[in-house]
């Protein structure tokens, strides 16, 4: 009877499950995740798989909804459906996951969720996004201290951001890191999901004229942010910082020439610095069905990391010839992974040791057309200075910041 359970057990494959946002407010970053998992599935089972089995992801639609995402995971955890699992995409629905968790003692990689486990301290939790031990304020402090390098250094900030779970994190780093760097915030407006026409916002914001805008949004929200601060005669010396959109390609093909002079985080880019083993060949093999597939057509944003998160499980597995929860994290806690987001190492709280957050500074961007972004010509890294392909053009003129460049850089 044992033999025949062995048996059994290795011709099944390794279920691993997890949930995504395939639909909701966040579908279009979560289906490059999505795909991105996929590439990894394909690729694992073709080297054999993992422990001589097969893999097998499966991963349901949570709806961007908490109470689904607890639905999901009960069915993973309570019921067995699965062999391990891995966190969704972004903080909301991997905090709601969390509980489950930890209740049953599981390892888990969450994607993105941006400072999850501070208050949490879970020990088997680790996080693939690469803000490092301080989440909330390294996210945006790139943007700050570049602010801060200026002559003369813009003095007052104003804080828009969604009336979302997602923005609270984000906007307490950015307090924090105006206060760090000696500047007062003299606004501070939260406005609705469901807000389509952003002028009214942007008009309440110049009557403040503070220096800098700083910005918190969705995808969509993005867009019609970006064509107010466009639209008004407001003309703040930075415009950006935590925004969910600028990275997307449906989002750059849309706003085109308009995201000229907006500064803002990325996670990783098409620049020399950055092309780290591994990501040119998985990013081809992305592209090559990203359209087909009805999802972002370049993958900058999600596909690395997503990958990665599945290479850091990979890793684990491979060499500790187990799926035992315990030891898994135990590895993880204790030693650098490979992936195509480079070297990772996990430090206090899950989190990365060493923060990999970049500034970009959109410029040169002459149309709407999406192999317009593939060239590092108009996503300029700005900060920090080990990974900056280009120079930081201030103040804020989009029409300045449409002038060519005699830089040109490009791949996948």
């Amino acid at each position: 009877m044992e033999k025949e359970f062995a048996k059994q057990n290795i011709t099944n494959p390794i279920r691993i499950g997890y949930s995504l946002s395939l639909s909701g407010p966040l579908a279009e970053n979560s289906k490059a995740a999505r795909l991105a998992h996929r590439i990894w599935e394909e690729d694992i089972n073709n080297k054999g798989g993992l422990l001589g089995r097969k893999v097998q992801l499966i991963c349901q639609d949570d709806h961007g909804d908490a109470s689904r995402v607890v639905d999901i995971y009960k069915q993973f955890l309570d019921e067995g459906n699965a062999d391990l699992v891995i966190g969704g995409y972004g903080t909301s629905t991997i905090a709601a996951s969390m509980p489950l968790v930890m209740e049953h003692k599981r390892f888990l990689i969450g994607l993105m969720g941006l400072g999850v486990n501070l208050n949490l301290r879970y020990p088997n939790y680790f996080a693939m996004i690469p803000t490092g031990p301080k989440p909330n304020s390294t996210l945006t402090e790139g943007f700050f201290a570049l602010a801060a390098s200026q002559n003369p250094k813009p003095q007052t900030v104003a804080i828009l951001s969604a009336d979302a779970e997602f923005s609270k994190n984000p906007v307490t780093g950015a307090r924090e890191n105006a206060a760090k760097y000696g500047m007062s915030i003299i606004h501070e407006q939260k406005y609705p999901l469901t807000t389509e026409n952003f002028n009214s916002f942007i008009d309440n914001v110049k009557t403040s004229n503070a220096d800098i805008l700083f910005l918190c949004s969705y995808l969509k929200d993005s867009i019609g942010l970006v064509r107010a601060v466009h639209a008004s005669e407001y003309r703040p010396k930075m415009v950006g910082g935590a925004m969910i959109g600028p990275q997307s390609a449906s989002v750059k093909t849309e706003l085109g020439p308009l995201l000229n002079g907006i500064v803002n985080y990325e996670y990783w880019v098409p620049v020399p610095k950055m092309k780290f083993r591994g990501v040119s060949e998985m990013l081809a093999k992305y592209q090559a069905r990203a359209i087909a597939e009805n999802v972002d057509a370049l993958g900058y944003y999600m596909a690395p990391l997503a990958y990665s998160q599945l290479q850091v499980l990979e890793q684990a597995v491979s060499a500790t010839g187990s799926l035992h929860d315990e030891m898994l994290s135990e590895y993880c806690r204790t030693n650098v992974f490979e992936t195509v987001s480079g070297r990772v190492r996990f430090g206090e709280g899950g989190e990365w040791a060493e923060p990999r957050i970049v500034q970009v500074q959109f410029q040169n961007i002459k149309n709407s057309q999406v192999d317009t972004f593939r060239d590092s010509r108009v996503q300029v890294v700005v900060s920090p200075p080990e990974y900056a392909s280009g120079t930081f053009i201030y103040p804020y003129d989009p029409k300045k910041l449409a002038s060519p460049s005699p830089l040109i850089v490009a791949f996948n």
